[in-house]
């Protein structure tokens, strides 16, 4: 009987990632089958899949086709974000890879909502997502923001390119220390010109993510990036048809 390999092993086998598999499936070079929510993938058409793209000539590179509001909507990402911030009860947003932000944050909290209602608590905020976005793990691992909020990003990649980031934060992953987060806070209020006390009175402490939930959040995170690449992949390749009919359409005119 045909052994039957996961999604992380034919990313093993072909050396591609994650968006490249199902943009395979879709077009027939890549049989699976669906068991409950998990593709699985005969080993023997993976291998087959293997030896025809080592046989066959190089071809030549393809641009890397970028996120853009053309070719991923800005409101759609959005909306999508939206409700599943609120629904894992996390702050997301999306940025570039410079941490410019491309969607507004979504379920944000009041106490970063205060932080960034002044330009310094912006600017700190767009150098903590930069730094975020410069880290080299490939998967998501919770970082310390400007702030002392947990903070993990999933790339999200566009033919093995990473293209932007879709970043969750705003909680603790363990109980602040309360003299330590005492001056952490007073330090923000006086760097970003803030109250002390509103600021106190705004810290989500009780923000505290268990294991299991941080182990949900990464999990969650890398499906959504996922998902965007593959909605951006899917609308580029519909946009490029639309040129050709166009360009087409316009040689009959001549």
């Amino acid at each position: 009987m045909d052994e039957l390999l996961t999604t992380r092993q034919v990313l093993d086998h072909l050396q591609v990632d994650r968006t490249t598999i199902y943009r395979m499936l879709k077009d027939g070079r890549l049989q699976g089958v669906k068991i409950g929510q998990h593709w699985r993938f005969h080993r023997a058409s993976v291998e087959a899949l293997l030896a025809e793209s080592s046989a066959s000539p190089a071809a030549a590179p393809q641009p890397t086709p970028m996120l853009s509001t053309e070719v991923l909507p800005i409101h759609c990402l959005q909306s999508v974000q939206d409700v599943s911030a609120e629904t894992v009860e996390v702050g997301a947003i999306t940025t570039d890879n410079n941490g410019q932000p491309m969607t507004e944050i979504s379920n944000s909290c009041h106490f970063c909502n205060l932080i960034r209602s002044t330009e310094s608590g912006r600017q700190a905020c767009i150098n903590s997502w930069r730094q975020l976005a410069q880290q080299p793990d490939a998967q998501p691992h919770f970082f310390t923001c400007h702030a002392g909020f947990q903070y993990a990003r999933a790339r999200i990649e566009i033919d093995g390119v990473s293209t932007a980031q879709l970043v969750a934060g705003q909680f603790f992953t363990a109980t602040p220390d309360p003299v330590q987060r005492e001056k952490q806070i007073q330090e923000l209020a006086q760097k970003h010109g803030l109250s002390v006390a509103e600021l106190r009175q705004a810290d989500p402490k009780q923000n505290v993510l268990s294991q299991t939930k941080q182990a949900k959040i990464t999990n969650w995170l890398q499906k959504l990036a996922d998902t965007f690449a593959i909605i951006s992949l899917e609308r580029a390749d519909m946009l490029n048809r639309l040129q050709r009919i166009a360009n087409l359409s316009a040689l009959g005119t001549e």
